[in-house]
């Protein structure tokens, strides 16, 4: 055969792809490859050295005799195969945990065959989703789970408990009720954080909540020191584990906040200078540390304390590990038993709590099993709004000032106005220094009450603002039912 009868490389690579693979794309206009009948689909465009669709499609090449091919036949051949794909219908990737068909979800065990944890209505069972119901995508970050045991009578989560050292039961439905929602893909869940005296296995027990979801390669880590960082440790897998922390700047505490409840970064995509690329997360979250400090109000409605004590009798990290290893399949297979059951249970949703999806799903979770988690949950925000109170001068300095305003009355002045009252009421007659950080303007001082406002609700005194022909106000005034004020004393 002469030269000019032979089939470019290009088609023949071509050819073969498009017969051992489906190709798509996601709403951010990224190809994936996905092998014929398997559920993990890879980005055509990644360069990683482990586990890229361009290296798989060279070794199916190699081993089913079509030929080696250089570079350049190569990268021509997926240029056609990504620009053919575009037009393709648009599917979206998930990792770990992804909706299906028919009110069903999905879990990822990261397994090589492509078995997946389905959870409908009726139970859960073990099988390989359809490529078109769920595309997995996976990373280095992305860890095997065991085959979940079946038939357990709810022995692994009296397992669970027993290995981790939390301090009281609302502690442990808490932590419960957190696992159960980073099973389902569409609600946010507050970020637990695991607090407790030195020694108490704080981040011990993150690992084995974490290793539930991740697998047994699921680790905590250090916090990365900008945002950017950040979101890109967040978006390659599903439970972001974040180990000792003791400061938390305002930076880092808004990135939280926006992990917990979604949110999107868009930056320029890499060598263009048009382009952008987009990124859309939102992830359970999973804190240790002693004490981080003064707790900013918008993060702390975010937040679930989980307390720990320290155990007992201590064990060998070897002998702890291995009996957690030992019982992740049986704890697995409860908490899909449970999660089964709980999401079968109508109740009503709290209405009054800002995480409305926890809430409900801790109602359900008591209706189910008798537990008191919606109680605990209220409990525990009330004690996190304690300690915002308590970091915060201006937060007491309002309380002091509303502690002598008639229940149902309000004070109406305008920010500067407030400025200067709640600034003397501070100083006093000994004419103490201000603190640092305290408002300079009235405007400082308005948008520092916009984000004290739930906290300052939940103790009966609400900010409102407005404007008249005179000018803007701030109207601060006392709830009719407001709860028992704790005096404030500085």
């Amino acid at each position: 055969m002469s030269e000019d009868e032979k089939t470019p490389a290009r088609e023949v690579i071509t050819d073969y792809a498009q017969s051992h693979f489906r190709y798509f794309r996601t709403a951010d206009g990224t190809v994936y490859a996905q092998r014929n009948g398997h559920p993990v689909a890879r980005p055509i465009r990644s360069q990683g050295t482990t586990g890229s669709h361009r290296q798989e499609l060279m070794v199916g090449l190699f081993k089913d005799g079509v030929g080696v091919f250089n570079g350049t036949a190569m990268k021509e051949a997926l240029d056609l195969i990504e620009a053919l794909a575009l037009t393709e219908d648009v599917q979206p990737v998930h990792i770990r945990v992804a909706p299906g068909w028919d009110g069903a979800t999905w879990l990822d065990l990261g397994r090589a065959d492509g078995r997946s944890v389905r959870i409908h209505p009726a139970g859960w069972d073990i099988a390989v989703p359809d490529p078109r119901e769920v595309c997995w995508r996976r990373t280095q970050l992305t860890g095997e789970l065991p085959l979940p045991a079946k038939d357990t009578d709810g022995k692994g989560i009296d397992a669970l408990l027993r290995l981790c050292n939390f301090a009281t039961a609302e502690t442990e439905c808490l932590a419960i009720a957190w696992l159960i929602g980073c099973l389902e893909p569409s609600v946010p869940v507050p970020a637990p954080f695991l607090t407790g005296p030195q020694g108490a296995g704080k981040s011990t027990g993150g690992r084995m909540l974490t290793r539930i979801i991740e697998g047994m390669s699921g680790d905590l880590r250090r916090a990365p020191k900008d945002e950017e960082n950040l979101i890109a440790a967040v978006a390659a897998g599903w439970v972001t584990a974040l180990d000792n922390l003791s400061h938390m700047t305002p930076d880092l505490s808004d990135a939280m906040c926006c992990i917990v409840t979604g949110a999107e970064s868009v930056k320029r995509a890499l060598f263009t200078d048009g382009d952008v690329f987009r990124a859309r997360y939102r992830r359970p979250l999973l804190l240790t540390g002693i004490d981080v400090g003064v707790i900013r109000p918008d993060l702390a409605e975010r937040l679930l304390p989980l307390r720990l004590e320290r155990p007992r009798v201590r064990r060998t990290e070897a002998e702890l590990w291995a009996d957690y290893a030992e019982a992740l399949p049986v704890v697995l297979g409860s908490l899909l038993d449970l999660t089964v059951n709980v999401r079968a249970v109508e109740v009503e949703t709290p209405t009054d709590l800002r995480m409305a999806d926890f809430a409900h799903l801790c109602a359900q979770l008591d209706a189910a099993t008798g537990f008191g988690s919606l109680a605990a949950y209220r409990a525990a925000l009330d004690d996190l709004n304690d300690d915002v109170i308590e970091g915060d001068l201006l937060a007491q300095t309002v309380l002091k000032h509303a502690a002598g305003i008639e229940p149902g009355t309000a004070q109406r002045m305008t920010s500067t106005e407030w400025l200067h009252h709640l600034t003397l009421l501070y100083t006093g007659e000994e004419c103490r220094p201000l603190p640092k950080g305290w408002p300079t303007t009235g405007k400082v001082l308005s948008d520092r009450l916009k984000r004290l406002q739930p906290t300052l609700a939940a103790r009966g005194v609400l900010i409102d603002s407005g404007r008249t022909y005179e000018g803007r106000y701030i109207e601060i005034s006392r709830s009719p039912a407001a709860p028992p004020h704790h005096q404030q004393t500085f």
